[in-house]
């Protein structure tokens, strides 16, 4: 049986990312740049207030008082139409064009206004005081952004700066949510005898969206191969599918046998790990029965019908895989050493992700892990904002141990 440690190495040689292709600004959150990004201009295009008040003379308010004769006011956007000469001043705006002569900014609270006369009162200013030159932030020519940059907010807003209304990047993938099996019910409706809610879609549709992809749920699939067939027909349009429950070794888990049918190439089923040990991994074409190329490959993945399993096996696999499409690096989210905050035994038995509750403490993470009863127990998840990895030894972990963990 695979380790996590392979499975995710089959995945990834398996996964290939998308080209390039331009996205909007407004629409590039969290993508991955594909290119170096120089500036057409200089930034700021021209010296600017960076306070509301006075543009003046050093020289004049050297001794730290002055009464200036008022020649303009200029505003954000109005270009100054006169130089300031000695004895002046221009009332200034927050982000307005300097005017000639004038070389630093005295705050509006350092002054006092007497009809055209401004009386000011401050320390002496350097030049350049509460002013930004032209090309401070970045010089025509300059490189700003660097390709494999995620866009963030500040970069996002950098580019927008410099006139960027599109950029390169890698797009999110549309991922398939399928849940499978004849006891699910939607979860607005009340479950009858022997029947449950369907739980499972909503929380991968969550994780999917947290790790960047475009969740689209195709509801639920009866333990019946015709209705398999076609959802997982629609499905297979998409560039990931992921079904929920089906893939072990009952009569009724019809997921691995009718993805055969439908041409869906295996990769590997079973990894050992608990909770997700079924889980399965393929690739097909869109069509279900050939491949296309790199726009038309589904990435297809069998997860376990226990709503932890599917929990894990999504924070593990399918999130590494729209890493893996979008071009982020590192392709899996690395793990963060964690203090356990208490003494803890385990049994022989498989390597486990245990829900866990992450805490910053004192410039260190800490991990306690959360009361749990296997991989059924959705609700025990609650108080966890992530896992922690333990070895499949029998071993005693003492508190201050140090343990890999995942937060989702």
């Amino acid at each position: 049986m695979l380790t996590v440690a392979a499975a995710i190495e089959k995945l990834v040689a398996t996964v290939q990312p998308f080209g390039l292709t331009d996205i909007t600004l407004e629409d590039s959150l969290g993508l991955v740049l594909g290119e170096d990004v120089y500036s057409p201009e200089d930034i700021p295009p021209f010296d600017k207030s960076l306070m509301d008040g006075y543009a003046v003379r050093s020289r004049d308010v050297s001794s730290g008082f002055a009464s200036l004769r008022v020649t303009e006011i200029i505003t954000a956007g109005r270009v100054p139409m006169k130089n300031v000469g000695a004895g002046e001043a221009a009332q200034i705006m927050t982000g307005a064009p300097m005017p000639g002569g004038a070389d630093v900014v005295v705050k509006i609270e350092e002054t006092s206004r007497d009809g055209d006369q401004v009386l000011i009162k401050t320390v002496p200013l350097r030049v350049g005081t509460n002013t930004i030159l032209r090309g401070t932030s970045a010089s025509a020519g300059d490189r700003v952004l660097r390709i494999g940059d995620v866009l963030s907010a500040p970069r996002i807003g950098a580019l927008a700066e410099l006139g960027y209304a599109v950029v390169p990047a890698r797009r999110r993938p549309n991922v398939a949510v399928l849940a499978t099996g004849d006891e699910l019910v939607p979860i607005e409706e009340k479950p009858g005898p022997a029947q449950i809610r369907n739980s499972n879609a909503s929380m991968l549709a969550a994780q999917i969206e947290i790790a960047g992809g475009i969740p689209v749920r195709l509801g639920i699939a009866r333990d019946d191969r015709d209705e398999l067939r076609l959802k997982i027909q629609q499905g297979l349009q998409c560039d990931i599918l992921v079904l929920s429950g089906g893939v072990s070794a009952g009569t009724l888990d019809l997921v691995p046998i009718t993805l055969a049918e439908m041409g869906v190439t295996e990769i590997f089923h079973k990894v050992d790990m608990k909770p997700g040990k079924p889980i399965w991994f393929g690739k097909g074409g869109r069509n279900g029965l050939t491949d296309h190329g790199d726009c038309s490959q589904c990435y297809v993945f069998g997860l376990p019908g226990n709503p932890v399993s599917s929990l894990v096996c999504c924070e593990l696999f399918v999130r590494t895989a729209i890493r893996r499409l979008m071009g982020l690096v590192p392709v899996m989210v690395p793990p963060k050493l964690a203090k356990l905050e208490h003494d803890y035994s385990t049994r022989p038995d498989r390597p486990t992700y245990h829900p866990a509750r992450l805490t910053q403490r004192a410039g260190s993470l800490a991990v306690t892990l959360v009361p749990w009863h296997g991989s059924s127990d959705l609700c025990g998840t609650v108080a966890a904002n992530g896992m922690a990895y333990l070895s499949g030894e029998a071993r005693q972990y003492r508190a201050g141990d140090e343990l890999e963990t995942f937060g989702w």
